[in-house]
């Protein structure tokens, strides 16, 4: 029998998670108002920081599996966005495409969870089960808050990218999406505190 898997420290999830998000952040503030040419086409500093982000975002990703053992299936079709985007605003050179990522993404999400809850399933408990161990009524009202909040997610998302400057966007979608989603699960604190059934 198999020793189970160490898992990675706190601090490396974090860089995992994030680091490619600062990289991107990085880049673009470093190329914003630079125009690099490659393979005989110019790309706008926006462009040249995805072309950074997509590559890191899959290492990481990748590596993340090789250290837990397991990805969940919304790091995986995150992770599937991301390159189809990312392929997709350099092939257009198009900054555009890429800004609608999550705008996808959490679109998406919201509309599986919508699908499960009309099946009478929560199927983020299926994803996140092992992270947060509720009984089934906190799962379903958790799944249907979360579902409301993920389209309300989309809609934020296009109205910044459509409205305000590139530099608003790149603040948005490094720590503004963190910070939103950082007060949405505050905001369901009690919930999960009621209908937890796991060690406290």
């Amino acid at each position: 029998m198999s020793e189970p898997r160490k898992q990675p420290s706190a601090l490396v999830k974090q860089l995992l998670e994030f680091g490619p998000l600062l990289v991107f952040l990085g880049v673009y503030l470093w190329m914003r108002d630079a125009t690099v040419v490659l393979a005989g086409r110019e790309y706008a500093g926006f462009v040249v920081a995805v072309i950074a982000f997509v590559p890191l975002q899959i290492a990481s990703t990748i590596t993340m599996r090789l250290l837990t053992g397991r990805l969940s299936r919304m790091q995986v079709v995150t992770l599937i966005l991301v390159i189809v985007l990312g392929l997709g605003t350099v092939l257009f050179n198009d900054e555009r495409v890429f800004k609608m990522k999550s705008t996808f993404i959490f679109g998406l999400f919201g509309i599986l969870l919508f699908i499960g809850l009309w099946r009478g399933q929560s199927w983020l408990a299926f994803v996140l089960d092992q992270a947060l161990p509720l009984d089934r009524e906190g799962w379903m009202i958790l799944t249907r808050r979360m579902a409301w909040f993920f389209i309300a997610f989309a809609a934020m998302n296009e109205v910044v990218w459509r409205n305000f400057s590139t530099d608003t966007y790149v603040l948005w979608d490094t720590f503004g999406q963190m910070a939103v989603m950082f007060v949405f699960l505050m905001a369901n604190y009690k919930l999960i505190e009621k209908h937890w059934i796991g060690e406290r």
